[in-house]
């Protein structure tokens, strides 16, 4: 019986190490386990385009921060008039929904961009789907890459001066063949300084730092409050 429990805690003791080292700590931080420390970050624009008191950038954080806090399961699906369920979703929704938090409908803009421009959109296939084209990333990307502001698309861990242009409420997207993604810059940081990042990916919605992805990174936006 000793044995047997050497063995699971040894167990127990090699997955913990694996999982704080493995992409700097992303299966921890996916589970809401932060073994170091994290702040608040006050690097984001102060705009207060809807006048609610509070920075939009901080309205987007929050309103994707619910679906951390709910664990919102990671689903994809084809939804009749286009939104899913509150509890459901996937990388893209994070975005609309973070977007909605400033009083911003990303869907009306996309589908009204869709229709007059369906030539630019890549997973629209020159027929327009409403319930569907503006939850792709490849759709997303683009309307980003038109109409929000672009941003450097190098992250440098430990540089202070290009940190400080990873500001909460920014989005990222990922767009290498097998590795479509999109997410919210965070207003936590770690203490060095790098963004953590909210985003679902199965199994569910987490905040995890931007450095455990090593994918490149093909867009970082602001939104043009």
């Amino acid at each position: 019986m000793k044995k047997l429990i050497v063995i699971v805690l040894l167990f127990i003791f090699i997955l913990f190490i694996f999982m704080y080292f493995f992409k700097g700590g992303i299966i921890l931080d996916h589970l809401g386990i932060h073994l170091e420390e994290i702040h608040t970050s006050d690097n984001y624009s102060t705009i207060d385009a809807n006048q609610n008191g509070i920075p939009d950038a901080l309205d987007i954080v929050e309103a994707a921060r619910k679906e951390v806090r709910q664990q919102t399961i990671y689903k994809s699906r084809y939804y009749q008039r286009g939104y899913p369920p509150s509890d459901e979703g996937v990388c893209t929704d994070v975005i609309w929904r973070g977007l909605l938090g400033a009083n911003i409908t990303l869907k009306d803009l996309m589908d009204a961009d869709i229709v007059e421009h369906t030539h630019l959109y890549p997973r629209v296939d020159g027929k327009p789907d409403p319930n569907i084209d503006f939850r792709s990333v490849p759709n997303q990307f683009v309307y980003f890459e038109r109409y929000a502001e672009s941003l450097t698309t190098e992250l440098i861990t430990g540089d202070n001066e290009n940190l400080q242009q990873w500001q909460a409420g920014d989005i990222v997207v990922f767009m290498e063949r097998n590795f479509h993604h999109v997410g919210i810059i965070s207003d936590k940081k770690a203490k060095d300084g790098t963004p953590y990042f909210i985003h679902n990916i199965r199994p569910f919605a987490a905040e995890v730092k931007l450095s455990s992805f090593n994918t490149p990174i093909a867009g970082h936006y602001r939104w043009k409050y």
